[in-house]
């Protein structure tokens, strides 16, 4: 390396032993673009002496190609790692970067200070610890300072330093320096952000970086590593909550032993102590603490630890094992906050999958309350988030799960969304409070159900769900369909798109919003019917493989028929009976799918007709067929 202590050279296990019992800080960076995140990353790192010859050798060229500093080492090359940033001399993605002092060892998250790029900004302040908040002393507070200030409080990250960078170009006036302060500290009075250090600093001469700048004998305030090297962190705070550890991994090496495997999120936990199962509710005692290094008297926040458990209790991977006396809640119904991170927006009643903890299950958002100028801190009336927006809304899952305010627990408070149909995470998202209604609403048992409704009519209900574009041909093959199932003396019901839209659906649309919606409206119908003992046909042109895909989760796949009613778009525009084709393309009709929104195709459907090749009569008969195959009907 470029500095090797005595101690390294000289007693190597030594030296590693007490690397090992160091605390560990994570930290991010943020501003805006320029501020000279990466030149203080990188100030950081060359000080710190944790670069090898090879790495110097490789910036000190990389500065005569790239710099920006002349002859000097441009420290922002440490960290610009990629050449599109090295380019265009901007960083675009979130860098991680690990040094070390002898007093701590440190992660820090350099993020792109452009607004596009918000979501890049939240990912790397979701571990952090401390944020540090630069300033360009010569244009002061900007949008984009009081934007990922405001993150940071959102996030939940509790210390901040202020750092007023390029102080060496203000001739390091300690006016400059009180003046941007003092206007911070307002703005962060307002967002709730209280523990904050402001010091004034030159990353690119090292001024109260490692040591006391001459240049500002007016600052009393600590340096940047000696902040960082001595703040507090805080596990303290998580050793006091109370006790939760979400299973990762039910541990059974042999019958002889069963464990629950997990990392502490908060709290601290003994052998002896009452612990409840959540969402069951079942409890019993604590019997070992057990790790691969032995037996533990006490496991604490942060700890990887296997529990066994007094009694034989079922408990599954995505509970959460809580003190007895201060159990986490359960609900399915919540307020959050989300922050969306998809080029394609966030659409209410669309479902997703939903990660909490060690638990995955499907989310449906409700229309969003609002969502948040975070430049004005303004509430604005919105029915979707698109790319970098944050939203509070309403979200319903799919079962009940243990859960904490995100302000009280960020491992079982805070979730990510992930994209059904790519497994894509597309947003990120903040737990504020139960809805009161996920406590007063319980499903009502009926000695009546689907399997009498069906024995009485004697057939199997299930869906029809028939999908294609405008003009396929679906409303047509549908109603034939539904004239044999009559012939043969079945119960059945046509939902079809046109009829719908008159009545159940008379307030939508034909937003994309409103168009996931239309569907989602459609399927829960379809599934009463179901369960009602009927056979259901649905004829919608439902587009997105996602809405198609919550219909059969909620219907249930055995019960699901997915239908495509293949027809060319040249074709189906050919035939335009109402017309629709010919206003789309006067531009007369938007949002129209084929024209202007598009269609996805299902990729590997239960039943596939073709219009070209087949009469309508002929692809009703290739359905029916297909239903005998399926033992759906005699």
């Amino acid at each position: 390396m470029a500095h090797v202590s005595d101690l390294i050279a000289t007693d190597i296990e030594h030296y590693l032993r007490q690397h090992e019992k160091k605390s560990l800080l994570r930290f991010i960076t943020c501003g805006s673009v320029d501020d000279g995140k990466s030149t203080l990353i990188g100030r950081l790192l060359y000080e710190s002496k944790m670069l090898f010859e090879d790495q110097l050798a490789a910036v000190e060229a990389d500065s005569k190609k790239w710099g920006t500093q002349g002859g000097d080492i441009d420290f922002a090359l440490l960290v610009d790692g990629l050449a599109a940033e090295r380019e265009q001399g901007i960083t675009i993605d979130v860098a991680y970067r690990f040094f070390s002092t002898d007093r701590r060892k440190f992660i820090v998250a350099d993020t792109p200070g452009h607004e596009q790029y918000t979501r890049n900004m939240v990912t790397g302040a979701s571990t952090a610890d401390v944020a540090v908040i630069l300033i360009d002393a010569r244009r002061g507070v900007l949008t984009q300072t009081r934007r990922h200030s405001f993150l940071v409080s959102l996030i939940g990250i509790r210390k901040v330093v202020l750092a007023i960078n390029k102080m060496d170009l203000m001739d390091y006036s300690e006016k400059v320096f009180r003046d941007i302060e003092d206007q911070y500290r307002e703005f962060a009075r307002q967002i709730g952000l209280e523990d904050i250090t402001a010091m004034p600093l030159s990353a690119l001469r090292g001024d109260n970086m490692l040591a006391p700048s001459d240049h500002m004998p007016w600052y009393h305030g600590p340096t940047l590593m000696g902040y960082l090297e001595t703040v507090d962190l805080d596990e303290t705070r998580l050793q006091s909550g109370a006790f939760r550890l979400p299973v990762q991994w039910v541990n059974r090496p042999n019958l002889d032993f069963r464990g629950f495997s997990g990392t502490v999120s908060s709290g601290v936990v003994k052998p002896g102590d009452r612990i409840r199962v959540q969402p069951s509710g079942r409890e019993s005692r604590v019997a070992r603490i057990v790790t691969a290094n032995g037996d533990l008297p006490l496991a604490v926040a942060g700890q990887s630890i296997t529990l066994t458990l007094a009694d034989e209790i079922d408990i599954s991977r995505g509970d959460v094992i809580s003190i007895a006396e201060t159990p986490a809640e359960v609900a399915d119904q919540f307020e959050t906050t989300i922050v969306w991170m998809a080029d394609e927006p966030l659409l209410p009643g669309r479902p997703y999958l939903l990660k909490l903890g060690t638990r995955t299950m499907s989310a449906t958002i409700t229309e969003p309350k609002y969502k948040i100028n975070v430049n004005t801190m303004e509430h604005l009336a919105a029915k979707k988030l698109d790319l970098n927006e944050i939203g509070v809304c309403n979200i319903a899952l799919d079962r009940a799960v243990a859960f904490d305010p995100y302000t009280n627990n960020r491992d079982t408070g805070g979730f990510i969304l992930i994209d059904r149909m790519t497994n894509h995470t597309v947003g990120a998202g903040m737990l504020h409070f139960a809805l009161r209604r996920a406590h007063n609403i319980h499903m009502q048992h009926v000695d009546v159900d689907k399997a009498a409704r069906a024995v009485q009519k004697g057939q199997r209900p299930h869906v029809l769900w028939f999908t294609g574009l405008s003009g396929a041909g679906k409303s047509t093959i549908a109603n034939l369909v539904e004239k044999k199932l009559h012939a043969m003396g079945r119960h059945s019901y046509l939902l079809d798109g046109d009829n719908v839209r008159h009545g159940l659906n008379k307030d939508l649309g034909f937003t994309e919003a409103d168009r996931v919606e239309n569907i989602r409206r459609v399927a829960e119908v379809a599934k009463l019917m179901v369960d009602a003992g009927l056979i259901v046909l649905t004829a919608f042109i439902s587009p997105f493989r996602s809405e198609r895909a919550l219909a059969r989760g909620l219907v249930g796949d055995t019960e699901f028929v997915e239908i495509y009613v293949d027809t060319p778009l040249e074709v189906a525009e050919q035939r335009d009976v109402k017309g629709l084709y010919r206003k789309a393309r006067r531009g007369e009709l938007t949002n129209f799918t084929g024209i202007d929104s598009p269609y996805e195709a299902p990729e590997d459907p239960e039943v596939r007709v073709g219009t070209v090749d087949h009469s309508p009569e002929e692809a009703a008969d290739l359905v029916i067929a297909r239903l005998r195959e399926l033992g759906l009907i005699g």
